[in-house]
């Protein structure tokens, strides 16, 4: 029996009973690392006249003096505070049906509803509607991923993500409407291009940038992730320095088991995490000075905000059909920014 337009678009929020059969192997959708924990870490806000603002600290103002016995002191006003102001910007994705494709998958669209639907064309409905909303999600999950690590140069509507908040160039450009090549507290810490040709060089370069992130605030970084060849290089790099324990589990079996792979990397406790958009976005931007495989950065939570406008974010969107196209259309968008506080925080390191 058929459905109606107005069912479908029910069945599109689950309200219809879910069946559904094996789900697809994914083979193309690529871990998000960095996206995951800006999500993990998200604060929704409310971007006021367009805009949300950052206190910065900027300076004491102050005014200290020695004195002694009957001396005159003096006294000063003070603003040591600063708005960093940070704009959002809008996703779309979406797919439709037409008439034609669901028929081929046994559904019928009834404009009178008269007749309800079997429990068969309800189970094709859900699994087409399922397929196609985990394809809609993984869709806005990889547009996102890319987004977020990019300046916002690639298009003026384009929220202002990572290569802007920590920049191989920190002391050019605005950075929520702060100049950087003026405020030198505006700056976040690089260390670019270094060489792999002695040992040491890359985790003496990790030691520095530590060090540099931690000298204004006292604001340790949680958060390191890099590239492939960033990653290796540091894997390459810590294997000529560890020394590696042999266990045959407490009990003499007549020898030990020796496994050449180690359960991760990392940095003074804290996971060194490869994520793969890195290289993903190498393929998409091209050729650049500092190339995404080569980045490792210095990361604080409390520093850098994914912010999702409160009230406008996944929202699910089911336009009207058109009158002069038997099609239907199913969406989602959603309004969010990305902020920092204290640049000089944060760090970008690159090998050569």
């Amino acid at each position: 029996m058929p459905f109606t337009a107005a069912q479908i678009a029910q069945g599109a929020n689950y309200t219809l009973e879910t069946f559904r059969r094996n789900a697809p192997i994914d083979n193309i959708n690529i871990n998000h690392v960095l996206l995951k924990w800006f999500m993990d870490n998200k604060a929704v806000s409310v971007f006021g006249n367009g805009f949300y603002n950052e206190s910065v600290f900027v300076s004491n103002d102050s005014n200290y003096q020695n004195y002694f016995g009957a001396d005159q002191v003096t006294y000063n006003s003070r603003d040591p505070v600063r708005q960093a102001k940070y704009t959002y910007a809008n996703y779309h994705d979406g797919f439709w049906f037409d008439e034609d494709r669901l028929k081929a998958n046994n559904i019928v669209i009834s404009e009178d509803g008269m007749d309800p639907a079997t429990t068969s064309e309800k189970e094709q409905l859900v699994n087409l509607l399922e397929v196609s909303f985990t394809a809609l999600q993984k869709g806005i999950q990889d547009g996102l991923a890319l987004e977020t690590l990019q300046s916002g140069a690639q298009s003026a509507k384009a929220v202002v993500g990572l290569d802007a908040l920590v920049s191989t160039t920190p002391t050019v450009g605005t950075v929520g409407n702060i100049d950087a090549s003026v405020a030198t507290y505006w700056r976040n810490n690089t260390n670019l291009a270094i060489s792999t040709g002695t040992v040491g060089n890359v985790s003496n370069g990790m030691d520095a940038m530590w060090d540099n992130c931690v000298r204004y605030g006292g604001r340790l970084p949680n958060k390191i992730v890099c590239g492939y060849a960033f990653y290796t290089a540091l894997k390459n790099e810590a294997r000529t320095q560890t020394t590696r324990e042999l266990s045959g589990g407490g009990v003499a079996q007549g020898g030990v088991t020796y496994d050449v792979a180690t359960k991760g990397l990392y940095y003074r406790g804290i996971p060194v995490e490869w994520d793969p958009t890195f290289e993903q976005l190498d393929a998409v931007v091209g050729a650049i000075t500092y190339p995404w495989t080569k980045r490792c950065y210095f990361l604080n939570s409390d520093v850098i905000k994914f912010r999702p406008m409160k009230g406008a974010w996944d929202v699910k969107r089911k336009p009207q059909r058109l009158p002069d196209r038997y099609v239907l259309y199913f969406g989602n968008t959603g309004s969010y920014g990305m902020t920092t506080n204290q640049r000089n925080a944060t760090g970008v390191l690159s090998i050569a």
